[in-house]
């Protein structure tokens, strides 16, 4: 099975954002949701997902702030914005600011998924930087950086690190990371995900990013900071 694509579902209205997850769910997509503007910053700056779908009416800031906060860090993922609002000054802004897209409410659920769809066949360059507080990921580059300096990583090492960052926030099963870390390797078992965790966790915790990944008992893994665990209602 190939990894989900990940995407964060920006709205204030729950109703919205729970049907939005539950259909996207069944697409096969993996959903992370954010009710306000403040929340959705911190959580999209990981760099850790494939589509952002942005309202642009958020409490706290507005979807277009976020989406310039975004692009001034760097952050490539694409952007569909998302609005009640019906006028080609306001798509313009959108566009101007880095948006791929724009899609007006109330709107075919069918029309969204096909622009989410084009979106991830255009972004394959998006999660090229991954971003945890301190902790840089540079997947071009294939470095980890904490705080500036260089963490040396084996090829593996760093392969359970990539994995981990890439789902920010999220728990991480010790069997999904067997498949996408060693893949059709027969020899490998659960005890090396636990074995090669436990070597990343030393190189991180010599360089004072010993937070960073975190041991979920009975569930798995999780590459988290304090101020996304705050975004995502994580404990």
């Amino acid at each position: 099975m190939g990894v989900k694509p990940r995407v964060l579902v920006v709205d204030d209205e729950v109703g919205v954002r729970r049907a939005l997850e539950r259909g996207l769910a069944a697409e096969g997509m993996e959903v992370v949701t954010a009710a306000d503007g403040p929340t959705a910053l911190r959580v999209a700056l990981t760099g850790a997902f494939d589509v952002v779908l942005l309202d642009i009416m958020l409490p706290g800031l507005s979807g277009y702030r976020v989406l310039q906060r975004m692009r001034a860090d760097g952050v490539r993922t694409p952007v569909l914005m998302v609005s009640a609002k019906d006028g080609e000054i306001d798509q313009a802004d959108g566009l101007d600011l880095g948006a791929d897209g724009y899609l007006v409410k109330p709107f075919s659920f069918v029309v969204l998924v096909a622009q989410v769809r084009a979106l991830l066949r255009r972004g394959g360059g998006a999660r090229r930087r991954l971003t945890l507080g301190k902790l840089v990921v540079d997947r071009g580059l294939r470095e980890v950086r904490w705080d500036g300096q260089d963490v040396s990583l084996s090829p593996r090492e760093y392969a359970v690190l990539d994995v981990l960052a890439s789902r920010a926030g999220s728990v991480v099963t010790k069997d999904e990371l067997l498949r996408a870390v060693w893949g059709d390797e027969q020899a490998a078992t659960r005890n090396a995900v636990e074995v090669y965790v436990g070597y990343l966790r030393r190189k991180l915790e010599a360089v004072g990013a010993g937070e960073v990944v975190r041991t979920i008992r009975g569930h798995g893994y999780i590459a988290s900071t304090s101020d996304l665990d705050s975004a995502l209602g994580n404990k």
